[in-house]
């Protein structure tokens, strides 16, 4: 059986007291080690309007990634198709896969990325809500690389290698309905597993891809012991606590998360509910991550978290990367 790939989805947190620039900052000094690490893909999120987290265009940060590192394929985790035009989205990214041949991602996601005023602000027609016709958009999307119609549009430059990204039923659906890899956020819906089961029973062979392909995205937080992991995540559980009740904030102090939860009625390890954080040493996180892989059946895993301090969080990637002999694997 082959090796389970890492790689890494990066929000590009704000740490309290830091600016979005030190972020996204943080963001290339991170791609850089995962890059040494033995990684295979780093991913940026979109975000829009939130103190928290830094990255609301993916686009702009992949080439900076992409230029910072050698081996990363590096790609968007993901673009949030119904903001934008399809043709602009496959634009951009035929742009970037003629600067970095074979090296560009496309994840392509439905989700807001943002509550709905903000979501409504990003739309250049307000006068009525925005259709629900993202399978429509996706089509056109990929059509702008399959179809010989349509592909006269583009720049005669690489196309990136496409993924459709999810966290419900329909995701999957349409993945398999297009042959497309299905990239699953476990980190936000950890019931996805049979949703990855009908992926790759549905799936119908294209010109993107044979066989089925499948990674889901897990939060994990790495330490030397389990209770340094656990106090290392604390963090991301107050802002998830208070984020479910309308509050963005940037990532706190562990000091100031460990006096929030401890006013919470329920464990903080328990936080937020129906959420999975996988806290522990390299050996208990890599059983972990293995189990969640081995629901999925999937091929790869993306792991995400947001850490106070940048320096433990590198350190974190640099102990799942030890855990799971990526060095080794990429040698």
């Amino acid at each position: 059986m082959p090796a389970l790939r890492l790689s890494v989805l990066d929000q590009s947190p704000i740490p309290e007291g830091s600016s979005a620039g030190d972020a996204l900052r943080n963001t290339l000094d991170l791609a850089r080690a995962a890059d040494t690490l033995g990684y295979s893909r780093y991913w940026l999120a979109e975000h829009h309007a939130t103190p928290g987290l830094a990255c609301a265009s993916p686009e702009v940060m992949i080439g900076p990634v992409a230029a910072a590192t050698r081996n990363l394929r590096v790609g968007s985790g993901g673009v949030m198709l119904p903001h934008y035009s399809a043709l602009k989205v496959a634009e951009t990214f035929s742009m970037l896969s003629g600067l970095f041949p074979g090296r560009i991602d496309l994840g392509i996601g439905r989700a807001p990325g943002s509550s709905a005023g903000v979501a409504r602000a990003l739309q250049r027609d307000r006068r009525l809500p925005p259709p629900d016709d993202f399978p429509d958009q996706l089509n056109e999307l990929l059509g702008y690389f399959d179809s010989p119609a349509t592909r006269s549009a583009l720049p005669k430059l690489a196309s990136p290698e496409f993924w459709l990204l999810g966290s419900s039923p329909d995701s999957a659906i349409w993945a398999a309905e297009r042959g497309l890899p299905y990239a699953f956020a476990d980190f936000i819906n950890p019931n996805g597993a049979p949703f990855a089961q009908y992926y790759r029973e549905h799936f119908q062979p294209s010109a993107f891809l044979r066989e089925p392909k499948a990674a889901v995205c897990v939060w994990a937080v790495c330490a030397a012991t389990k209770e340094e992991a656990v106090r290392l995540s604390l963090s991301a559980r107050m802002m998830m606590v208070l984020l479910f009740r309308g509050q963005l904030i940037p990532v706190p102090p562990i000091e100031k998360a460990e006096e929030f939860l401890a006013r919470e009625s329920s464990e903080p390890q328990t936080l937020p509910i129906q959420r999975r954080i996988v806290t522990g040493d390299p050996q208990q996180v890599r059983t972990a991550i293995e189990a969640i892989a081995a629901d999925y059946s999937a091929d790869e895993i993306f792991v995400v978290n947001i850490i106070y301090d940048h320096t433990a969080r590198v350190h974190s990637y640099e102990l799942f990367a030890q855990a799971f002999g990526l060095a080794e694997n990429h040698r």
